[in-house]
């Protein structure tokens, strides 16, 4: 593709394009104000930005000078720093020195960025727009000139068309005329009139055309190529003022990155040792060792330093020697690895330090920390036992050879069992101790290092029950009290009564339970957690519970008083009142409102629907919708408990169905299905079980009934009987 030699111009390519061009060139001067506009902003920022930086300097420069001292030489140092700080403390001296230098640069950039860019902007911007106005006063002088022009050859078209109509009168004025040859002289003169006119008109057509074309092809294009020019110009200044404003950015950050690598050099100057040389020189003090401890006696018993050497402590003191010598080699075997742990931790952290391994170095720091502790620990316990070991042989020797050592294993007694030691119980508090695998010598922990080392070795049951026999009588001389003196009377022994019953007692149930046979089955634990009320199981053991809130009893279990006559009167009609709402579903079904009394015609067999009478309509209802009545005797009023009635089962989530107060409308529990339809689950009983108020079924091992619902999670289940529906223990009863 050959190059083009002369770029294009508006005036040759565009023609009669000037009011478009001149839309263009107007846009392109309005834009110098939002460029101008911009740099005006990003000087604001500029100076914001140099006035946070100061700030920021200012705040951190008070911070350093309140924490100089601290931070060079310690809180307490022996020896006054004065004006001196440590080698870091000056590097983040250099650090916020550099940050001010920084905003004083931004500061002086975002000046610059107004007086040297956006000002002049602002300037040539209205400059250039009064030279676009002046080119479409000349555009539109010229387009003025040019319809001037077409005025005038259509006058002339005009007289040049009257001329010719004067002349076609003229002639009909000869043909009709009496003077033919005035007629005829006047009709000539005429048509020299309208030559001389139509000459005219064919001038002024050369005339326009000629003003047109200088129009089209002069006069207009060297405006729009003026204007092509005033917008290339534009560009110029735009281009000199960016490259300023670029200029100026860029020395201002080279200002910013030899302020940086000024402290880039300060930063390698400050070695981690400086600042711990500088604390010590200025901490440095006469150290004395505090003195060894030595034996203080006691104010009240006069003895001397010298260890206790009779038989009592020699037996101690072999149980402690024995078990330190038996520690010692693990220990020390355990501080070996520790060791060895610690020291490669130590390379790898160096290693990570040169670079030369690529990890975490905070996590191999935590690590080799955590390991050195661990090696603490197992380095104190080490020391510990070989000084207990180098301390007792040097008193009594090693008295650890020929001991025929217990084979102890801790314990936790669960039962009442002596310590063969001191005849004490090891029970309650104390329920923990030892006991010899080998012979079955029994302990406290606190008596283990008194025990003598003299275990018999392993025995049979008989030899161990005569060995603990013969323990126990030794045992229990040590702890027979002495007669008193003569002169002292003896007083009479002192007893103690018991003042509960032990049945309610907590610690006699316990106790009885905790002598219960292991293979007597027992039900489960019933669940009280979340439920209302707690249930105690049919044991023989009571626990204090809170009973639900239940309706009075029936009168089916109150017996009639003396002298009073049972009616007969509607024996036969057994009643219920509705507890819920029910409406009829299907063929046979007898909608019905909650609280109406009805006569019960068919009792439930099973299905979990009963068939009942309200008013003159029959029909069948749930039977969990229905409480069953018991008609009192006449002659004996139901008698008020001070309770508030409650039905059987609500079959809330929880379990619970009492306290609910509010004048929401009760919702019944899940209906089972009709006859024929679904088949109906059963439960059947594992124990016996006493119901513990009216919302509950007792029930007898073995028994079955309808199962409504199993148990949601809190411990209960709801089940049918006797077409009434209650709540038991779902640890009682299994799925038949």
């Amino acid at each position: 593709m050959a190059e083009v030699d002369v770029a294009p111009t508006f005036g040759s390519e565009l023609k009669d394009g000037f009011k478009p061009a001149n839309a263009w060139v107007a846009n392109g001067i309005a834009w110098l104000d939002d460029i101008q506009s911009f740099y005006r902003e990003r000087s604001a920022i500029e100076k914001e930005y140099s006035a946070k930086l100061n700030a920021l300097a200012k705040k951190y420069f008070e911070k350093k000078a309140k924490k100089s001292a601290s931070l060079s030489v310690g809180d307490t140092p022996t020896m006054t720093p004065g004006s001196l700080e440590s080698a870091s403390l000056t590097t983040w001296t250099t650090h916020l020195t550099t940050l001010e230098a920084r905003a004083d640069e931004h500061e002086r950039y975002g000046n610059e960025l107004v007086t040297k860019v956006a000002d002049p902007l602002k300037v040539i911007s209205g400059r250039f727009e009064e030279l676009r106005k002046r080119h479409v006063e000349y555009a539109e002088r010229l387009e003025k000139e040019r319809e001037s022009s077409y005025a005038d050859l259509r006058k002339q078209k005009t007289k040049y068309d009257a001329a010719c109509q004067e002349v076609e009168s003229k002639r009909k004025k000869t043909e009709s005329s009496f003077d033919k040859a005035k007629a005829q002289s006047s009709f000539q003169q005429q048509i020299h009139e309208m030559n001389n006119v139509k000459n005219t008109y064919l001038i002024a057509i050369n005339v326009t055309n000629k003003q047109k074309e200088k129009y089209y092809h002069e006069y207009l294009p060297e405006v729009m190529d003026s204007l092509q020019d005033l917008s290339e110009f534009r560009t110029i200044k735009l281009n000199s003022l960016w490259t300023v404003a670029a200029n100026l950015e860029s020395a201002m950050l080279q200002q910013s990155l030899g302020q940086i690598q000024h402290l880039t050099q300060e930063i390698t100057r400050n070695q981690p040792h400086l600042d711990s040389m500088m604390y010590i020189r200025h901490n440095m003090g006469a150290f004395q060792e505090p003195a060894d401890k030595i034996f203080e006696p006691s104010p009240v018993w006069h003895d001397d330093e010298s260890m206790a050497t009779d038989d009592p402590a020699k037996v101690y003191l072999r149980n402690v020697l024995n078990k330190s010598k038996s520690q010692l080699g693990e220990l020390r075997r355990e501080v070996d690895k520790k060791r060895r742990e610690v020291d490669g931790l130590k390379r790898l952290k160096q290693n990570v330090r040169e670079g030369k391994e690529q990890k975490d170095e905070v996590t191999v720091i935590a690590q080799l920390f955590m390991i050195q502790e661990d090696l603490h620990q197992a380095d104190r316990k080490r020391l510990t036992a070989e000084v207990e070991t180098s301390t007792i042989t040097s008193v009594v020797g090693d008295v650890t050879l020929g001991a025929r050592n217990h084979n102890f294993k801790s314990q936790t007694f669960k039962i009442p069992t002596n310590c063969d030691l001191c005849g004490e119980r090891i029970w309650g508090l104390s329920a923990k101790g030892f006991d010899c695998r080998d012979c079955g010598y029994t302990c406290h922990s606190k008596c283990e290092m008194k025990v003598p080392a003299e275990c018999p070795g392993e025995l049979n049951k008989e030899e161990r029950k005569k060995a603990k026999q013969e323990r126990q009588e030794a045992a229990n001389a040590l702890l027979k009290p002495s007669g008193p003196p003569d002169h002292v009377a003896e007083l009479p022994a002192l007893s103690r009564s018991e003042t509960i019953n032990s049945v309610n007692s907590g610690y006699a149930a316990s106790a009885q339970r905790s002598m219960t046979s292991p293979s007597e089955e027992t039900p489960p634990e019933i669940p009280t957690s979340t439920r209302p009320t707690s249930i105690a199981p049919t044991t023989s053991t009571t626990t204090v519970r809170k009973n639900r809130v239940v309706a009075p009893p029936p009168t089916a279990y109150i017996s009639e008083l003396p002298g009073s006559v049972p009616s007969s009167n509607g024996a036969s009609e057994k009643k219920g009142k509705m507890l819920y709402t029910f409406e009829a579903g299907g063929d046979g079904e007898l909608s019905v409102q909650e609280g109406r009394e009805l006569v019960i015609l068919e009792p439930d067999t099973g299905s979990g629907w009963i068939k009942v009478r309200a008013g003159y309509k029959e029909g069948l209802v749930p039977a969990s919708y229905v409480e069953v009545l018991a008609a009192p005797p006449p002659s004996l009023a139901p008698q008020h408990t001070g309770q508030s009635a409650r039905p059987p089962s609500t079959y809330s989530n929880s379990g619970s169905s009492i306290g609910a107060s509010g004048t929401v409308k009760n919702k019944g529990p899940a209906v089972a299905p009709r006859r024929g339809a679904k088949k109906l689950k059963y439960a059947e009983a594992l124990y016996d079980y006493t119901a513990q108020s009216d919302a509950e079924h007792s029930m007898t091992e073995g028994e079955r009934f309808v199962l409504i619902k199993e148990d949601p999670g809190d411990g209960w289940a709801e089940v049918e009987k006797g077409g009434v529906t209650k709540s038991v223990p779902a640890s009682y009863i299994q799925a038949v």
